[in-house]
């Protein structure tokens, strides 16, 4: 599978979530009853972010040749590796502070955690 890079540009600064490594697709945008939608048959997996602009208005990404590549009117979205961003706390502890800016009584009724091993 030869591999090639193509330069997205964009109109306005890319979400501020996006990072080297996410993967990119595409959708067609499909119009009905006047709305553009994105239905899910219509969305391409384009390939890895390796480069985002600094100015945000532009990202490189390395694609399969064989997939075509978007048009200035496709929808672009991205997805993170699940590997690498977890939700989960990571370290040894955690330490959370609760305040109570009200004057009359007030009861707390529960608090919830989740914890997960990180290192050994």
């Amino acid at each position: 599978m030869p591999s090639q890079i193509v330069t997205l540009d964009f109109n306005s600064p890319v979400n501020a979530s996006l990072q080297v490594g996410d993967t990119v697709y595409y959708s067609t945008l499909s119009n009905s009853g006047g709305f553009s939608t994105v239905l899910p048959s219509n969305t391409t997996e384009l390939g890895k972010v390796i480069f985002i602009d600094p100015n945000n208005l532009s990202i490189n990404v390395i694609y399969d040749d064989a997939i075509a590549i978007p048009s200035s009117n496709d929808y672009i979205t991205f997805a993170k590796d699940k590997e690498v961003n977890s939700s989960s706390l990571i370290g040894y502890y955690a330490e959370v502070k609760f305040i109570n800016n009200r004057t009359d009584k007030i009861e707390m009724f529960s608090v919830g955690s989740e914890v997960s091993e990180s290192s050994k």
